[in-house]
């Protein structure tokens, strides 16, 4: 850009308020937070341009407003303008770490200037990247869809990542890796039943990280999944169809909109607990050089508090740091049109500035009163790095909804045959009513079996033991205990006998998820059987090993068939989809006789029936983890009405879930169920 556009830019004092880069007055209003810098440098750049063409310094007596700095500029050059700030302030305190050298993007941004090519090194501190994208005007037509407001009860939680769900040529998608491959899928998405997708991060993040190769294929690892925000307004990238200045916006409002228009909505992981700038010796992007000891926690030494395991700790309940988490919160609802969140390491967010959890945390408090986001789920991973686990006690006055991982291990155990088990496993099917009873309901448990960290649903019943290697740390990553049980063969195998057993297996599982009580999330890929090969720690694998393949969902159709309808089940059966807690007369447990359960330490059948008062049709729900089968003696069914059997996962496909029970004769008095079964009977 000619140094004489830079002469031909007027300045006025500007307004503290909005942060970030706004439209105002014919120009552009820009407004920064920093508490302690004392001088602060506002940097204009052409697009992909490596130098500033304009460097203005902010005057600390017109445009500093309490630790606001801002101005507002006119006739400035061109329709696309990126920027960025230079700041300095005293390192005497190691607490900060100004370096007037460094460019760093507004956390306000609504887009960065980084590459829309995936893979491309684009995030440069020695070419001032990345650098904050003016947004002045980028109208969207929402054509009249609003968000399904989907009762928990009724929900079916998706869990996928944007990238993998279409970047294998046999996807066919036109747009693939991106947001609008998604687009393409929403037949699929809808033909499976599910109502509610769960993306991991999609906020602006640095794939090319990761310094290490895959020791197997001496490939580039990268930071795949995502979780290392570098801005929390910033959409990435990476993720558009086209290299349009706005089309990454525009590409996720058409996503959001086109899944509305098909009664989905869409669910946001995000990453508030930690940054992509790491430990103290990490890059400068943002709030490090802006502000160092006001975004993160950091000891009188100058050193980060980690609660995260990534070298930081956002310090989330400052003030200025937790209105910054509700204003990127709001931009999502309101311009976005953004349904729910699910919180990374949402514990961290309970940490005061010292790491001491609070019992009512300034952060977690304002984003359950917020009247914009009064609508929104807010779902927390109740635990973090640190050894805080909140599973059942996350605070947040009933409002929050928690991924539970007492489920999810609880299930694991007991269908693989753990001892001591039955007791809790009725529990979790009951909805977890011991951690959720005082004031919360069963649907604020998010019951998961799998999710993107830990084994898929295959690997779960192939592995005893994680396979990290390829991950390039010799396997140090990744959980070491995940309850899994390869069936009597570690990985591939040839044998029918443990191939069965395995498919089984699966089976069984995907029935435990949708009869309990609660709120379901599947993972992307499960639903045909995805391997990782025992990878438990796949976040830095583009390939594979995370990519849905479409080519193996068409092999896999039996099991692909019988997740289908054990969703349809789930929708048709108000019994396993209550949302408030069994009574009594709700539920009658079971042993190999009726009314006779064994809760002993050694036992491993469950049975039980769900009734109700106004419904009609009984369900009775029997899970066989015994080493032989079990020899049933089934409870009276109602008057005039006989047991029909849905499910029996030891039968072959399509005999494993009966669409129409009453094609086959009614059951009698009793039923052999195999070892390792799943058996589901309804009077009709």
């Amino acid at each position: 850009m000619p140094h004489s556009h830079a002469q031909a830019i007027k300045w006025e004092r500007g307004s503290p308020v909005p942060l970030g880069a706004s439209p105002k007055d014919n120009g552009v209003n820009f407004a920064l937070y920093s508490q302690h810098a004392t001088g602060v440098t506002l940097c204009l750049f052409a697009p992909h341009s490596k130098h500033p063409y304009a460097e203005i310094p902010l005057d600390p007596e017109a445009n500093k407003t309490g630790l606001v700095w801002h101005i507002l500029l006119t006739n400035l050059p061109g329709h696309h303008l990126e920027y960025g700030y230079k700041i300095t302030g005293p390192n005497e305190d190691p607490r900060n770490l100004f370096n007037p050298e460094k460019i760093l993007s507004d956390p306000y941004a609504l887009s960065l200037s980084t590459s829309h090519q995936w893979g491309y090194k684009n995030l440069n501190e020695e070419e001032s990247l990345p650098r904050g994208r003016v947004i002045i005007d980028c109208p969207f037509d929402w054509e009249g869809a609003l968000p399904p407001k989907i009762p928990m009860e009724d929900l079916v939680i998706y869990e996928m990542h944007v990238r993998s769900f279409t970047q294998h040529p046999s996807s066919k998608s036109r747009h693939p890796g991106t947001f609008l491959g998604i687009v393409d899928k929403i037949p699929y998405l809808k033909s499976l039943g599910v109502n509610a997708i769960e993306l991991m991060p999609i906020f602006e993040f640095d794939e090319c990280e990761n310094d290490r190769c895959n020791p197997r294929t001496k490939q580039k690892l990268q930071n795949y999944w995502g979780y290392s925000t570098i801005n929390f307004f910033a959409p990435m990238n990476r993720y558009s169809s086209s290299h349009e200045w706005a089309s990454t916006l525009d590409d996720f409002r058409t996503l959001v909109r086109e899944m509305h228009k098909n009664g989905i909505e869409v669910y946001l992981d995000v990453v508030y607990n930690h940054t992509a700038e790491g430990n103290q010796n990490g890059p400068y992007f943002s709030f490090r050089g802006i502000d160092n000891c006001i975004y993160y926690m950091i000891n009188p030494e100058g050193h980060y508090l980690d609660y995260t395991g990534t070298g930081n700790t956002v310090n989330s309940n400052h003030p200025v740091v937790a209105q910054f988490i509700l204003d990127s919160l709001r931009y999502w609802v309101n311009e976005m049109h953004v349904d729910g969140f699910r919180f990374d390491l949402a514990s961290c967010l309970t940490r005061n500035e010292h790491g001491v959890p609070l019992p009512n945390p300034p952060v977690i408090q304002a984003m359950t009163t917020d009247p914009v986001l009064a609508n929104i789920k807010l779902i927390a991973e109740a635990w973090d790095a640190g050894g805080l686990y909140q599973v059942g006690t996350f605070p947040g006055e009933g409002r929050w909804f928690e991924w539970n991982g007492k489920y999810r291990d609880v299930v694991r155990r007991f269908l693989k045959g753990t001892n001591d088990q039955s007791g809790e496993f009725a529990k979790v099917l009951s909805g977890s009513q011991d951690l959720y009873g005082l004031d919360r309901t069963p649907c604020h448990s998010i019951n998961f079996i799998t999710a993107h960290d830990g084994f898929t649903l295959r690997d779960l019943v192939s592995y005893n033991d994680k396979h990290n290697e390829e991950n390039g740390e010799e396997s140090r990553d990744g959980c070491n205990s995940n309850d899994s049980w390869n069936c009597g063969h570690e990985g591939p195998t040839a044998d029918r006998k443990i191939l069965l057993l395995r498919e089984r297996q699966i089976r069984n599982f995907q029935v435990a998820l949708m009869v309990a009580l609660g709120t379901p999330m599947v993972l992307m890929g499960d639903e045909y059987g995805h391997t990782r090969n025992g990878n438990n720690n796949a976040y830095c694998q583009d390939n594979e090993l995370n990519w849905f393949l479409w080519d193996e969902l068409a092999k896999n159709q039996d099991f692909a068939r019988f997740h289908r309808l054990m969703i349809q089940f789930r929708k048709k059966n108000p019994l396993v989809r209550r949302n408030a807690f069994l009574r009594e007369t709700d539920v009658k447990w079971h042993g190999l006789e009726p009314l006779k359960a064994n809760w002993s330490g050694e036992n491993r059948f469950i049975a039980y029936t769900l009734e109700d008062e106004v419904k009609s049709e009984p369900l009775y729900i029997a899970f066989n983890a015994q080493f032989q089968p079990s020899h049933i003696h089934l409870p009276d069914p109602p008057k005039g009405k006989k047991w029909y059997r849905i499910v029996d996962t030891s039968l072959p496909s399509p005999s494993d879930y009966c669409e129409k029970p009453t094609a086959n004769p009614p059951l009698k008095f009793t039923y052999d169920l195999p070892e390792y079964s799943a058996l589901i009977l309804k009077a009709l």
